[in-house]
């Protein structure tokens, strides 16, 4: 007696698309563009971003900043508008450093995909300045949402394991809040917990990160040494104007940094 054979997901996605609008290789009028499914869009933006996943677009999915559209059987699928949201996320991450709170905040202030490819990254010229290059902070020293997250939320939203936070601990990188017996992480922690989640995945531990936090030690007490008198100020408005020309120094700093890494990498790969 023959055994029926069973479609493999591969092949039960084709036959969903085959009835799809978003099938056809060539846009109809009136009908939607192609879409690509999750392995198609890693193949896509590969050269761009060599370190892109399936796992951290699903990531990126699950912290809402992705929302692609799904096939009767749960595949996703991604329009040419969710692709290029996606590369506009990419590279606010790569270039500009920044937290996914702050990527949502620009998303919904209508930040383009123009803006990603420099025509509103960090460094521009101005002409009120002389020409002097006039930096969008990619930090912000100011109070956060104050939003705090228990230890089972995060490990949930960054698919961290238990043990590495706790490691992350034991060598300061990230502290919590102890209340009512249970810890909480504010938004900063949580991201900097995603971000060594990522790096575990290469065998990055705790340990290894004691480089990055005596750095990053390093250099906010040089910009402290910079600011110092300005940032005690009791003058509300000499204070805030501290605080814009810290986060000025901080994205000018970062900027630098991501260019000597850069620098230093292609010498690896020669």
């Amino acid at each position: 007696m023959a055994t029926q054979a069973t479609p493999s997901d591969a092949e039960q996605l084709e036959a969903e698309l085959a009835g799809s609008p978003a099938s056809s290789s060539k846009v109809e009028p009136g009908k939607r563009p192609k879409s690509l499914t999750i392995g198609a869009v890693c193949k896509a933006l590969a050269q761009e971003f060599p370190d892109i996943s399936i796992s951290k677009i699903r990531y990126l999915e699950d912290q809402k900043l992705l929302n692609p559209r799904r096939t009767p059987g749960g595949y996703r699928l991604y329009t040419p508008g969710d692709v290029a949201r996606l590369r506009t996320i990419l590279r606010m991450q790569r270039d500009e450093f920044l937290p996914l709170r702050v990527i949502r905040q620009e998303l919904a202030a209508g930040r383009s995909g123009e803006a990603a490819l420099g025509k509103g990254g960090p460094p521009t010229r101005s002409a009120r300045d002389g020409g002097a290059r006039a930096w969008r902070p990619s930090v912000s020293v100011r109070e956060a949402s104050g939003a705090l997250y228990s230890l089972d939320d995060v490990l949930e939203e960054t698919k961290a394991e238990a043990k590495l936070v706790k490691e992350l601990e034991e060598y300061g990188v990230v502290k919590g809040e102890l209340r009512g017996g249970v810890r909480y992480f504010d938004e900063t922690e949580r991201e900097i917990i995603a971000a060594v989640a990522e790096l575990a995945r290469y065998g990055v531990g705790g340990r290894n990160l004691r480089v990055f936090r005596s750095s990053a030690d390093r250099e906010a007490n040089l910009l402290q040494q910079i600011l110092a008198p300005a940032l005690r100020s009791r003058n509300p408005e000499r204070r805030k104007e501290a605080v814009d020309a810290l986060e000025n120094l901080a994205a000018v700093a970062t900027h630098l940094k991501h260019l000597l890494l850069i620098r230093d990498l292609r010498k690896i790969v020669r």
